[in-house]
């Protein structure tokens, strides 16, 4: 089974970077898709990025595409989100996921989740 650990969140200025580090402990991890997803206060949880298990696979939400880049090193077993020029509705806790599966964008299906990491956007 695989366990994750995101880090690399904190608090940044409108129109700034982050980037976000998944790290999965497990030597299945290659086989897995992963995906990280977003939850602000009093929201629902909701997707940003996936990646297929091989890297050659993305889909990003509309109001991250451009902006925020998914991508994986396996054999660092280690997933990764760029996010650049943030904006105060991207503050939010960011969870990793994982599946072993397709890549997909729907919350539900992923059966691995991270501990979560705040990204704060102040304006």
């Amino acid at each position: 089974q695989v366990q994750l650990v995101e880090s690399g969140g904190g608090l940044v200025q409108a129109g700034g970077s982050l980037r976000l580090s998944c790290a999965a402990s497990g030597r299945t991890f290659s086989s897995y898709a992963m995906g990280w997803f977003r939850q602000a206060p009093g929201k629902e949880r909701e997707f940003v990025a996936a990646i297929n298990y091989s890297g050659i696979r993305t889909a990003y939400a509309d109001s991250v595409k451009g902006r925020f880049t998914i991508s994986r090193d396996n054999a660092r077993n280690m997933g990764y989100l760029q996010m650049n020029s943030l904006k105060p509705e991207d503050a939010a806790d960011y969870y990793c996921a994982a599946r072993n599966g397709l890549l997909v964008t729907t919350a539900p299906v992923y059966d691995v989740w991270g501990q979560g990491t705040q990204v704060t956007v102040s304006s």
